[in-house]
């Protein structure tokens, strides 16, 4: 469990370090990546970029 909590945390931070680098490439800007403003916060859900992004990877460990 522990072991899962620190894989969740350490991919948390390495999105939110590349996410800048992913932005120039098109990510977040796809069609179903919904932002929206709620109670005077701006919330970003990125369905499709997450979508794409897992299939490159899943892709990627086939391959190797």
């Amino acid at each position: 469990m522990l072991r899962w909590l620190l894989v969740v945390f350490l991919a948390l931070m390495l999105i939110s370090w590349l996410q800048p680098f992913l932005a120039k490439l098109g990510f977040g800007k796809l069609p179903g990546d919904l932002r929206f403003r709620l109670f005077g916060r701006e919330w970003f859900v990125p369905l499709t970029s997450t979508i794409v992004l897992s299939a490159l990877v899943s892709l990627i460990s086939k391959i190797l």
